[in-house]
């Protein structure tokens, strides 16, 4: 018979699956959007072309990046005062409000430009609250980690992060494939995943409702907590958190969020085949985030944000080039596994990186307010960018313009410390 776990052993893994189930959840209601805005485009805006469509599609997406920074603030002050756990579970259920407003809301034809403002609303929503996601779950799931293990904890958050896009798309090929049609799809079809968001919600919102606080924050007990004045005491560390994430944000989403769009739009895939696809990048892409988060415990972080700098400003423009005018769907695959190999050099360590940067008393607001800030600037304007330069006939600037912020970031990563040999957690 098995051995129990330790006690704090056990409350350590009840808190890593919590977290991480409630992170999934969340970011799940948040890349609905994107995944199934190929088919409620339509539904929102006067009848043009395509890329019109998704351009209007896409300004909503980035309009509720601008939300990202004010969650980031709010959710962090909340979490460096109140506590994680609590900022973590009302996140959770503003996004799931957000999700309700979308599922319900009519179409143009009925209530005409009402529909467009409502959905905007939803997306300030649940901007808000994905603003505020990031900063208290990375800060949570570093503090519950142990020290010789705070890599591969800390990328479960963006395992899940990406999990919540593959149930997004996993949801869409099933209702494509076995349930409805395309017509079907379009007409009331794609309502389907923000009603099931809104019901996932209430899972996360059980799971974080019974989790323990984190010792970190319940020892500081007597210090300034998360104040603007405090955390401006760090400039260095937030500067790194701009830089760090620049070009990281900026790969991440035109090689996920993105690519579903450019594998139709460009590439010439259809929507199944370009869901499949993406669907099956994701879920490599996903486990490859504990094996790079695993490897940072034994190296340190520097040398994976290094791979993910030096190649990212090498073969970004090829990469993107060549599959712009690939024929098929695996050669295309191929392609996408080599760019996001690339990218979990950032994305599997980021949250750990920058949770390291910072004291506990102003951890989750430095964490989340510049990088909410950054992702809102760069990542939530990346679709739309993309986009734009289709539609004016010079796609390729977009590829010039992620290598660059991507080699920006690079610099970053030269001058910067390993933080796995100077971290603030536990000091």
């Amino acid at each position: 018979m098995q051995e129990p776990l330790p006690e704090n052993e056990s409350w350590r893994l009840k808190a890593i699956i919590g977290g991480s189930i409630g992170n999934l959840v969340e970011w799940y209601d948040w890349y609905a959007y994107s995944a199934f805005s190929l088919y409620f485009a339509q539904s929102f805006f006067p009848k043009s072309d395509q890329t019109v469509q998704l351009l209007n599609t896409a300004g909503i997406f980035a309009v509720g990046f601008l939300m990202r920074p004010i969650g980031g603030y709010v959710f962090g002050k909340l979490a460096d005062t109140r506590g994680r756990k609590v900022a973590m579970t009302l996140s959770v259920l503003l996004m799931s409000f957000g999700s309700l407003i979308i599922a319900l809301l009519p179409s143009y034809e009925h209530i005409g430009l009402a529909a467009p403002v409502l959905l905007l609303v939803a997306r300030l929503l649940q901007g808000l609250s994905v603003g505020g996601e990031y900063g208290t779950s990375a800060t949570y799931l570093s503090e519950v980690a142990t020290e010789q293990r705070r890599g591969f904890y800390s990328s479960f958050q963006y395992v899940t992060l990406i999990g919540g896009q593959l149930i997004a798309l996993g949801l869409q090929l099933i209702l494509q494939s076995f349930f409805l049609t395309e017509e079907q799809m379009h007409s009331w079809g794609w309502r389907i995943p923000f009603v099931f968001g809104a019901i996932l919600s209430l899972v996360a919102l059980y799971l974080r409702a019974n989790l323990n606080e984190t010792q970190a924050f319940e020892s500081k007990d007597g210090r300034k907590k998360g104040s603007m004045r405090e955390l401006l005491k760090h400039p260095g560390a937030i500067m790194v958190v701009v830089g760090l994430t620049l070009g990281g944000t900026l790969a991440f989403y035109t090689y996920t969020t993105y690519m579903q769009k450019f594998l139709v739009n460009t590439v010439g895939l259809s929507k199944e085949q370009s869901t499949l696809l993406t669907f099956c990048s994701l879920f490599l892409f996903a486990l490859l985030q504990p094996l790079y988060g695993a490897l940072s415990d034994r190296i340190g972080r520097r040398p994976l944000l290094l791979f993910f700098g030096a190649t990212g400003t090498l073969l970004t423009y090829p990469l993107l080039t060549t599959l712009s005018h690939t024929i098929g769907m695996w050669p295309a695959f191929a392609l996408l596994m080599i760019a996001l190999i690339i990218v979990s050099g950032y994305t599997s360590i980021n949250a750990v990186v920058k949770a390291e940067l910072f004291p506990v008393e102003v951890r989750a607001l430095g964490v989340g307010l510049p990088y909410s800030l950054t992702v809102a600037i760069f990542g939530g304007t990346a679709e739309y960018l993309a986009l734009w330069a289709k539609n004016a006939g010079h796609e390729s600037y977009y590829y010039w313009y992620v290598t660059a912020c991507i080699f920006v970031s690079l610099i970053v990563y030269f001058r910067m410390s390993d933080t796995k040999h100077t971290s603030l957690i536990g000091k």
